[in-house]
């Protein structure tokens, strides 16, 4: 299934990762995909401060590769833009987290052959003073974000 959402300001990509927040579970991945600057930092940043309820400093992991928050589950947030093989996603123990945790995925198509199976992507491009959301997967709530989400 595919949902396209238009994301007019930064309010509405933060009501788009607060919904997120309230819809996913351990086990569940976003591959957020997009160029520097199109939000993929911001709609994470929003749905690891909803799931964890209090605002906290959120950084970008661009030079920490990975940040892990302790929620209900485990969020890890990783920014991979910096991995030079694969097989360093092994070393971060993303694949474990996989399996058991909440992941946002900055830069998806460095993890190579390790990409979960049941991972929703989300697209992010900008428009305007706004963005272009495009969600694309395999999982239930994509089908209700479709039909609530504005």
């Amino acid at each position: 299934m595919t949902v396209t959402l238009a994301l007019p300001d930064e309010d509405a990509t933060t009501r788009l990762g607060e919904w997120l927040a309230s819809h996913m579970s351990a086990g569940q991945t976003l591959l957020l995909q997009g160029p520097i600057g199109a939000g993929k930092s911001h709609l994470a940043r929003a749905l690891i401060r909803a799931r964890l309820g209090r605002f906290e400093d959120v950084p970008s992991p661009t030079f920490t590769l990975v940040q892990v928050y302790d929620a209900d589950v485990e969020i890890w947030h990783a920014d991979l833009y910096r991995l030079t093989h694969p097989d360093e996603v092994l070393e971060l123990g993303l694949d474990d987290a996989f399996d058991r945790a909440i992941c946002l995925i900055e830069w998806p198509d460095r993890l190579g052959s390790y990409l979960p199976e049941h991972a929703v992507r989300v697209s992010l491009r900008a428009e305007g003073e706004g963005r272009i959301a495009t969600l694309s997967g395999n999982l239930p709530w994509l089908d209700a974000l479709a039909q609530g989400f504005s």
